[in-house]
């Protein structure tokens, strides 16, 4: 059976097997967009398979162009199909996703989905505390803080930059262990006995710069997600980090519950 004939075949006009008709108040490339959609989600579309074309869709749907069109432009603004000129309309990866739920470091977060993760050391030395760095620790701009940079792998592909300082005296130790496999949390924890209790944390959308691109193999200008995030032991400061995501790869997630 070839990948068009997957998608259930019915008149705009009646009630069919794709539930797709004008009979509904719903916009025909609204209706067409969620069969699409759930056929992505449950795999019958996986990822990197290619979709019918307009004209095999337009059959059978029975519908415009235009009205396709407009149900793949959705599908492509959420990040579920990708476009190659000239060859049609592609599935995305799906994205890998942390929970903000709970305190975790990369590899803990990723490990239990079967992600394998990796960390190559960019640099690791003793530099000056910034303005920013020096509010989060609450120490004068300019005393000496210890700075470590990450290249975070996830499945052999860079995922995230992360830029991450240090007390001195914990910075130092830290460069000792084993940051390309182990968590620094993990380290924090169960090597040096700090008893990790809670995070400050805030994210925004930025746009990669020529560095953050090179390293992360994307063009200059691409999305990413910043996080700026202090985590403490008890009430003490000990790991300030910017992190910067892939926002083709990668996404936070948050259950808000309503009291």
């Amino acid at each position: 059976m070839s990948q068009a004939k997957k998608v259930h075949r019915g008149s705009a006009g009646d009630g069919s097997a794709s539930g797709v008709t004008a009979i509904s108040p719903v916009p025909l490339h609204t209706q067409i967009r969620e069969v699409l959609r759930r056929q992505i989600l449950d795999g019958t579309y996986p990822p990197h398979s290619q979709m019918p074309s307009e004209s095999q869709m337009m059959n059978l749907f029975s519908v415009s162009r235009i009205t396709i069109r407009q149900a793949l432009g959705d599908l492509q603004k959420e990040g579920l199909i990708f476009k190659v000129m000239g060859k049609g309309s592609f599935v995305a990866k799906p994205k890998a996703f942390q929970s903000l739920s709970r305190l975790q470091g990369f590899g803990e977060a990723m490990s239990p989905s079967g992600y394998e993760t990796y960390s190559l050391l960019m640099s690791a030395r003793e530099t000056e505390a910034s303005i920013v760095v020096a509010q989060q620790f609450s120490i004068k701009p300019g005393t000496q803080v210890f700075e470590i940079q990450r290249l975070r792998y996830l499945n052999r592909e860079p995922i995230s930059v992360d830029v991450s300082y240090f007390p001195i005296d914990i910075g130092r130790r830290l460069v000792q262990e084993d940051l390309a496999a182990r968590d620094i949390f993990v380290i924090l924890e169960n090597d040096f006995d700090l008893n990790l209790t809670h995070a400050d944390l805030q994210i925004e959308a930025i746009c990669a710069d020529e560095s953050l691109a090179r390293h992360l193999g994307i063009a200059e200008g691409s999305p990413l997600l910043r996080m700026e995030r202090m985590t403490y032991a008890g009430d003490v400061p000990v790991d300030f980090e910017f992190l910067y995501y892939r926002g083709d790869a990668f996404q936070y997630r948050l259950r808000i519950d309503r009291s």
